[in-house]
């Protein structure tokens, strides 16, 4: 599909030239365009694949419920009192 483009622009480089001025802001608006649905289709083929990503590890995450981390505390507080004088 890229390639057709960029052939249809070649071939209209000629004609281009001989172009006014609103004929080449038809041409112009028209490539911003398509660049405007190529950049929100690429946006949204993101966002379903981050969607997708999410939920696989949330599946995997599903694996761990149930089990708990240690209520022992390793380390013991120390307590300093001030020497009495």
């Amino acid at each position: 599909m890229i390639s057709a483009v960029v052939l249809l622009l070649l071939l209209l480089v000629g004609q281009a030239e001989a172009l006014g001025e609103p004929q080449l802001c038809y041409v112009l608006d028209a490539i911003l365009f398509l660049y405007g649905i190529v950049l929100t289709l690429l946006y949204c083929r993101l966002k379903i694949q981050m969607r997708k990503a999410v939920a696989s590890y949330e599946k995997s995450d599903a694996i761990y419920t149930g089990l708990s981390t240690r209520n022992q505390e390793t380390y013991a507080t120390l307590k300093h009192e001030k020497p009495q004088q």
